[in-house]
């Protein structure tokens, strides 16, 4: 199939430190490359990727020039894929809703994952005006707010077998990988790993909107010892952080979408402890990969048992749940399914 592929321009593909999104992206183009099919990745021109790349802008918009506008960048990108709908068989878009209007139009199948929450006010409002417009959950309880919706399949996010080599080692330290946010749960993470008396080992990008948050909760926390930070990690860095550690800590105070970060870790062979919110209970088997915990006094028990858990177990579900080229396949499936209805119509 000739298949086009729609990134955010917000990072590079696969971006350059920080970016899940782009980073599953760049996973999957490459994937379907390795099926045979015809990929165009309409993306930043700093991209790298197997496909064929259609330079949208010059350079991922956060490691950028300052002061760009993007909705300048944005809708250069909806332009570029309404010139070229024509040549493709399907589209495939993550770029959440702004290109509906003109993909409705082209006469073209294309469908829309959504890598994001969905309880923002406004969105039912999208959904009603293109009911028909196909979307792809990366988990079922991401779909719960927008039940409405044209659910074609739940695809959960998967990555290259080989990406990361996992270790069987007890590791020496808790790890954290992820924003800086409070919805992510860092100050949770600090005082679970306080508690258990484990070092923490911090590794993530402080965006600029949560400066003032860094500096009053986290700054006074962080003493280079018993709680280190360590900054942004990219690929080479996160494997070595990831199975160095006893555990990969995930408290969470939001209805995660997914959590690329907990799948990372499985590849590594290193155990998940995870609040009971959003796709954790889809992710992660309690006991077995990991632990769910509903507070910061389960997850302190939770760091000794996790020590007790089989990080060669915990690297054979992950290469039989969350691999790359399992959801390639998955996406080809819904493609051939959105071409042959097509075909039908017509």
């Amino acid at each position: 199939m000739r298949i086009a592929q729609l990134a955010p321009l917000a990072e590079s593909v696969p971006p350059k430190l920080y970016g899940g999104t782009e980073r599953v992206i760049a996973w999957l183009v490459d994937e379907l490359v390795g099926l045979g099919h015809d990929v165009t990745l309409f993306a930043s021109g700093d991209s790298s990727t197997k496909a064929k790349l259609h330079a949208v802008w010059p350079r991922a918009l956060r490691l950028g020039r300052r002061g760009v506008d993007p909705n300048a960048a944005c809708a250069l990108l909806i332009e570029a894929i309404g010139e070229r709908a024509r040549e493709f068989d399907v589209i495939h878009s993550h770029v959440d809703w702004l290109p509906l209007p003109v993909l409705s139009r082209t006469g073209v199948p294309f469908l829309t994952t959504m890598h994001g929450r969905l309880d923002l006010p406004g969105l039912p409002d999208v959904i009603g005006t293109f009911p028909k417009a196909p979307f792809v959950s990366i988990s079922d309880n991401q779909r719960r707010p927008l039940p409405d919706a044209n659910w074609i399949a739940t695809i959960p996010h998967g990555l290259p077998k080989d990406l990361f080599g996992p270790s069987y080692e007890a590791g020496a330290y808790l790890a954290f990988l992820g924003r800086l946010t409070a919805e992510k749960g860092p100050e949770a993470a600090i005082r679970i790993a306080r508690a258990a008396q484990i070092p923490l080992r911090i590794a993530a990008k402080i965006p600029r909107a949560e400066t003032a948050y860094f500096k009053k909760k986290l700054e006074p926390e962080i003493d280079g010892q018993a709680i280190k930070l360590l900054g942004e990690v990219d690929d080479v860095r996160k494997q070595p952080f990831l199975a160095g550690a006893a555990a990969l800590l995930f408290p969470i105070d939001w209805p995660e979408p997914f959590g690329l970060v907990m799948i990372e870790a499985m590849a590594c062979g290193t155990p998940v402890i995870a609040y009971r919110s959003g796709s954790v209970p889809e992710v992660i088997e309690d006991g077995i990969t990991g632990f769910i915990v509903d507070d910061e006094e389960q997850a302190i028990e939770a760091v000794e048992q996790a020590r007790r858990l089989d990080r060669s177990t915990i690297r054979a579900r992950f290469e039989e749940r969350f691999v790359a080229s399992r959801m390639a396949r998955q996406y080809e499936e819904s493609y051939r399914g959105l071409v042959a209805r097509k075909a039908h119509h017509a």
